[in-house]
This record gives C-alpha cells, sequence and structure tokens, in this order.
C-alpha cells in the first residue's frame, strides 16, 4: 500500500492486488490490535542481513519522523511506549483506512480476492495473469513484490515472494521463523509448565547479542520480548542464558538480606527478588534449601552466579506458525539499495518482509515496510511520471 500510494503520486495507472479478502489484515492483527507502526529509533543497526549496509538508504530517506508526520496529518491518535515503540491510541485499523485512504486520493486502486496465476517478462515490461475474483490478464511497465514471507500462514502467508524472486533468477537466502517462542525438552518443559505464565524481568543472551525485556514462561517454553528478540539469533544445539535482575548486585542484596533476617529461607529471600512462583522453581531446580544465615557467602555468590548465568539450551522454535517474521529472504545483492529494483531484471522490485532485511520486534519491520516501500514507489513515480 505504501508503495502503490508513492507510485501513482504523479498519475501513473497502479493496481495492488491482495489475495486477502480485507486489506492490511497483519497491521489489523499488530500490537494487540493497537498496531506497533514504527519506533522512533529506527536504524539499520536494528536490523539482521547478509548485508547489514542495505537498509541504510530507504532507512536513512524515509524516516519513523516521516511515517508520524503522515499518521498526524490524519488525526490519528498514538502514544509511545517503552524503548520508543509507537502504537495507535484506538485501533489498527486506523492505520489501515489511512493507507486505502491515501491510495485512493492518489488513484490507485485494490483489487482483493485476487490471487497471482503467472507473471511472464516481455519487452517493454510484464503479462500478468490474475485469477480469484479479479480474474484479468494485465500488462505492466513495473512489477512490485509486496507479499511478504512465511510467517503466520493462517492468515494466508506463503513463499510466493521467493518463488517470483527464483522465476527471474535471483537468488534467496535461506529462511526460518524469527520473533518467536523457543521450545524445549519435557526434561525442561516438566518445569516450565509449573511456572507458565509468570514472567520477568531479564537479560536474554546469544552468542555477543542481548537483549534487556522481560520473558515469559509458557505450556510450550519460553515467550515474552526479550525471548522473541533473541530467537532471531538463535541456532540450533545453542545455548540461550538468561540473568535475572539485569544491572543489579545480586550477591551484595543477597548478603544484605543475610545480615537482616537469617532465619529467612533462601527461597522466601528469592521471593522478594523474583517473582515468587519462579523463586520457588529455581530453589527447587538447583536445590537452594534452608536458610540465609545457614549459607555461606560462597553458596550465595553461586546462587547470584547461577540466577545472572542460566544456560538454557531450546531444541527449536514454534515455527512460522507463531512467528511474528521470516528471517532470510531475496539475496539483497541483487537489488539496488536506492530503488529496491532487481540489478538483473528492470522493473521488477521487491519490498518489505520478502526481503533479507529482519527488523527487531518493537516497530522495525513496519518501519522498513513504510521506507521499502517509499523507496521503490518513488523510484517508480520518477522514472515512469509525466
Amino acid at each position: 500500500m505504501m508503495c502503490a500510494i508513492h507510485a501513482a503520486a504523479r498519475g501513473d495507472r497502479v493496481l495492488l492486488i491482495d489475495h486477502a479478502k480485507a486489506p492490511g489484515e497483519k497491521i489489523r492483527i499488530s500490537g494487540g490490535g493497537r498496531c506497533n507502526f514504527t519506533n522512533t529509533g529506527a536504524t539499520a543497526r536494528n536490523f539482521i542481513s547478509a548485508n547489514p549496509h542495505f537498509a541504510k538508504s530507504a532507512l536513512g530517506r524515509y524516516t519513523p519522523r516521516d511515517f508520524i508526520a503522515m499518521v498526524d496529518r490524519h488525526g490519528i491518535p498514538w502514544h509511545e511506549k517503552t524503548l520508543g515503540q509507537l502504537f495507535c491510541d484506538n485501533s489498527a485499523k486506523d492505520i489501515i483506512a489511512m493507507l486505502v485512504g491515501e491510495m485512493r486520493k492518489a488513484g490507485a486502486e485494490l483489487r482483493l480476492g485476487t490471487v497471482l496465476e503467472s507473471i511472464v517478462r516481455q519487452e517493454d515490461g510484464f503479462a500478468v495473469t490474475l485469477g480469484g475474483e479479479g480474474a484479468a490478464s494485465v500488462a505492466c511497465r513495473q512489477f512490485v513484490v509486496a507479499c511478504g514471507g512465511k510467517s503466520i500462514p493462517k492468515m494466508g502467508a506463503t513463499g510466493l515472494g521467493y518463488r517470483i524472486a527464483e522465476q527471474f533468477g535471483l537468488a534467496v537466502t535461506e529462511t526460518r521463523a524469527g520473533l518467536v517462542p523457543l521450545t524445549f525438552g519435557e526434561d525442561v518443559l516438566a518445569g516450565f509448565r509449573e511456572i507458565a505464565g509468570v514472567a520477568a524481568d531479564a537479560r536474554v543472551s546469544c552468542g555477543k547479542t542481548s537483549f534487556d525485556e522481560a520473558l515469559l514462561f509458557t505450556h510450550r517454553g519460553l515467550s515474552g520480548p526479550a525471548i522473541l528478540q533473541i530467537s532471531s539469533y538463535w541456532r540450533e544445539r545453542q545455548p540461550v542464558r538468561v540473568a535475572f535482575l539485569p544491572g543489579r548486585d545480586l550477591l551484595a542484596e543477597l548478603k544484605a538480606s543475610k545480615r537482616e533476617n537469617g532465619r529467612r529461607t533462601i527461597v522466601n529471600a528469592l521471593g522478594e527478588l523474583l517473582p515468587k512462583r519462579l523463586a520457588a522453581h529455581l530453589s527447587a531446580l538447583h536445590g537452594w534449601s534452608g536458610t540465609m544465615g545457614e549459607a555461606s557467602d560462597r553458596r550465595l555468590s553461586a546462587i547470584a552466579a547461577t540466577l545472572q548465568g542460566w544456560d538454557l539450551f531450546p531444541i527449536g522454535t514454534e515455527g512460522y506458525r507463531t512467528a511474528e517474521v521470516t528471517l532470510g529472504g531475496v539475496d539483497t545483492a541483487g537489488l539496488d539499495s536506492r530503488t529496491m529494483e532487481a540489478k538483473s531484471v528492470a522493473g521488477l522490485y521487491f519490498i518489505g518482509e520478502v526481503v533479507d532485511v529482519t527488523g527487531w520486534l518493537g516497530g522495525y519491520n513496519f518501519q522498513w515496510a513504510w521506507s521499502s516501500g517509499w523507496a521503490a514507489g518513488t523510484a517508480i513515480a520518477e522514472r515512469t511520471g509525466r
């Protein structure tokens, strides 16, 4: 929709096809129905790609400020949550209505319930065959692939964009689920089920990458913002390290608790620092019994070290079913970073999630959609406008 708005800005005919029955379905369900539509701190460093520099051009030329300005022009109320995340006050439907309205104003046509049956390269563009409710044969000079990745297949997500890329000889990097809960073997999961629903602030790390946000224990494993973030960096057989109460001198706090009340049990002392159910689970798991007064400084040091360095070994993720994004995609080496056009196929563009550019949790992937859509749309308008 963002690309269509800007591609139609100079009067050229633009047709947007969508196999869904309603526009912007992923927008509608995002952010708990309130759409985390951008992040004020979005830069290329918040994205994962084989080429970490590729996203700089589009993100630098169409920034969060530019999208916020559009939201403000439409009088859509919004608020900022933590870490620069911006949400609609009312509903994600406000963002969809804004984009549909901008398309209508620009003269772009939206055809829903329509599927791509074939696309063939011709000397002056492409011959496109459409099926479904909008069945037709269409000729176009430019063809933009903006159909996202494989995440949330129940909403119609497929690998169509990757197949189109491969049809025209473009490379596609390995794809996998990102921003997704982690799963564990039954030996670990049995304990997690006892504390399902418990959330705690933590620093979650994998390799050299860390995120300080909440994690959530579930019946299937671990979720919550910190886990979703680190899942994009985790690979099979790697450990994930959990550090509760990050940035605090936990040993000093345990020693202080011992001085204040040595008769307090270790589990009760930990229950004043962590959710009580979590403290009980960890105490049982690691055998932390007895009173604080009985615990030597060496034992308290070991407890603190475990709480701030708990290594866990996931066996997998929940997959595309619940993943918010798809990692990998159309290889950026084959695309022009300023226009998003395929270097080897004039008039063919790839934008958004279908490209090997994946953002962190918190509005970054929407900003990439707006920025890459703007980049392709303005490039098309400049080439074909009159």
